[in-house]
């Protein structure tokens, strides 16, 4: 009974009106429109962190692949504030430094030395073990630097992106000596000092 009623209706005037009313069609766009653009402003800035961290950490990777003297632990902490200052992010960040090199005849991964700062723990000779699929093709006993960043990234607005983690794993070559070292700082409790 109701759907004959309804098909005479959709036949009838209504179907060929075209007399609208501007303030009931502002009424649905506009809630609309705004929340597209807060929606495309939030996944903008999460592109442009994402961009930043990925370009912070190829930094780090290529000041340290010309370092020729060894790190140490200040070393580590000036790569940290110099991912936070490139990155301008005010979120929880961590870095991984880890020098790693290919053992041909076991085709494995060996860690030389990982340090970390942040959230981040140092790396075990056992976690790099299977990593020649995410290397690139190296010679026996070649050495690799790999940088690791991560931060937190909370969007501006609340849009349901809720918290992101941005991660990158970066490697490079050292440019200038065979191998980039580390040198730990001496206890001074033994030394006297």
């Amino acid at each position: 009974m109701f759907i004959p009623k309804f098909k005479s209706l959709l036949r009838g005037r209504f179907a060929r009106e075209e007399k609208g009313a501007a303030h009931i069609e502002a009424m649905i766009m506009i809630p609309l429109m705004f929340g597209v653009m807060m929606t495309s402003m939030s996944m903008l800035d999460l592109l442009r962190q994402h961009g930043a961290h990925q370009k912070a950490a190829f930094t780090i990777g290529d000041m340290v692949s010309r370092e020729t003297l060894p790190l140490d632990q200040e070393y580590l902490v000036g790569t940290h504030n110099l991912l936070n200052t490139l990155t301008r992010t005010p979120q929880d960040s961590s870095v991984r430094l880890s020098i790693v090199r290919y053992d041909s005849n076991n085709d494995i991964i060996k860690l030389d030395w990982s340090k970390a700062t942040g959230a981040y723990v140092e790396l075990t000779n056992q976690q790099v073990r299977g990593w020649t699929e995410k290397l690139p093709h190296m010679i026996h006993n070649e050495r690799m630097i790999i940088v690791e960043t991560a931060a937190r990234w909370e969007s501006p607005l609340n849009i349901g992106l809720g918290r992101q983690v941005i991660d990158n794993f970066v490697f490079t070559r050292p440019r200038y000596s065979p191998q980039v070292l580390w040198k730990d700082e001496p206890d001074p409790e033994f030394t006297g000092s």
